[in-house]
């Protein structure tokens, strides 16, 4: 997710904050249930897919806003 970043970098966010720490976790969540949902493993509606991948953008797109505000 955060191409370019190091883990230790990543980690250190991780462990020193807790709104990070919890929407890093969450999108990590949807990443799976997503992929799992496209190769069929969970089996779920379109339309809720569509919703846990706009979910997950959201964490991601909300992640690398703080990344940046945090690593500065």
């Amino acid at each position: 997710m955060f191409e370019g970043q190091s883990q230790a970098e990543l980690d250190a966010l991780i462990k020193g904050n807790a709104e990070f720490k919890q929407l890093y976790q969450r999108h990590k969540e949807l990443d799976k249930k997503v992929l799992d949902a496209e190769l069929g493993v969970l089996p779920i509606d379109d339309v809720r897919l569509s919703q846990m991948k706009r979910e997950k953008l959201a964490a991601k797109d909300r992640l690398t806003r703080m990344f940046d505000i945090l690593k500065h």
